[in-house]
């Protein structure tokens, strides 16, 4: 009986050293996973770096400090391309947007920032001046054209949040398919095309064929996972794609794991992370 129940206080302890790890250890820090992103078009622009961010849930467990060390990390990568995909803010949670602000307006990208709302992001009012404000562009169901030191641009668009409501989907391509119809035997196409969309299931509903590299966010890879098994639970809109890369016939799609933590404070063997993406030929 003694030794049972020495067992079970053993258990019980490293239940609580797990459960501490996972909420104050695991959720701190911030890793960078790189990525060759391999495609013959883009010939003239091989080199090209693009940092792509997620999915901060600022006043979750990511407060100023994290923001400062977020920052901190994308200059050093000296990015041409800083990329956010949804769910700056956590609706759930107070928030300064001044803070906010402050750090964020500190990152530098050569070629240009870009974001698109997330869920999260919806309900807050505030959203789209924080983020217009902070230097980025709002690419929310729109596009822009990227140029650097080439009359053949890349193509850059995004998507707003399909968390609620998704019926209007084919409708939130219509500025981009407009530009792409547009265009004759004669004008000067871009050369590659980047996608930015929050919760990446909705990708099905499109016609990815239109797009070389997609960027999302929204699973967390899982937030909390597990040696061998992986992720324990994904949201609505991350149910088939969670994971950090899907090569869809032609198309590369990759998943940020997020800066931030949503629905529960805790990740284990996933870090908080941003990716960096170098397109080369």
């Amino acid at each position: 009986m003694r030794k049972f129940i020495k067992a079970l206080i053993i258990i019980f302890i490293l239940i609580i050293l797990l459960i501490l790890y996972s909420r104050f250890v695991a959720t701190s820090g911030l890793i960078i996973k790189e990525y060759n992103v391999k495609n013959s078009k883009i010939s003239e622009y091989h080199g090209l770096k693009i940092v792509h961010i997620s999915d901060i849930h600022y006043a979750t467990t990511v407060w100023e400090d994290e923001l400062k060390n977020l920052v901190d990390n994308i200059n050093v990568l000296k990015p041409d391309i800083l990329v956010l995909t949804g769910d700056f803010f956590d609706n759930e949670s107070t928030y300064d947007k001044d803070i906010l602000i402050k750090y964020l307006s500190l990152t530098n990208a050569r070629l240009g920032k870009y974001a698109i709302s997330g869920n999260h992001d919806e309900p807050v009012s505030e959203y789209y001046d924080t983020i217009t404000k902070s230097g980025f562009v709002n690419l929310d169901d729109n596009y822009d054209l990227v140029y650097d030191n080439s009359n053949y641009p890349i193509i850059i668009s995004g998507i707003s949040s399909n968390y609620k409501d998704s019926s209007n989907l084919d409708n939130k391509t219509d500025k981009f398919n407009d530009y792409i119809s547009s265009l004759d035997e004669n004008d000067i196409k871009p050369i590659y095309s980047i996608l930015l969309i929050h919760e990446p299931d909705f990708i099905d509903n499109l016609e990815i064929s239109n797009y070389d590299l997609i960027l999302s966010g929204h699973s967390h890879l899982g937030q909390v996972r597990l040696p061998i098994i992986g992720k324990l639970y994904t949201p609505y809109g991350s149910l088939k794609y969670y994971d950090e890369y899907y090569k869809i016939n032609n198309t590369d799609l990759y998943i940020s794991g997020g800066v931030g933590t949503s629905f529960m404070k805790f990740r284990l063997f996933n870090k908080p992370s941003i990716n960096l993406y170098r397109i080369t030929k």
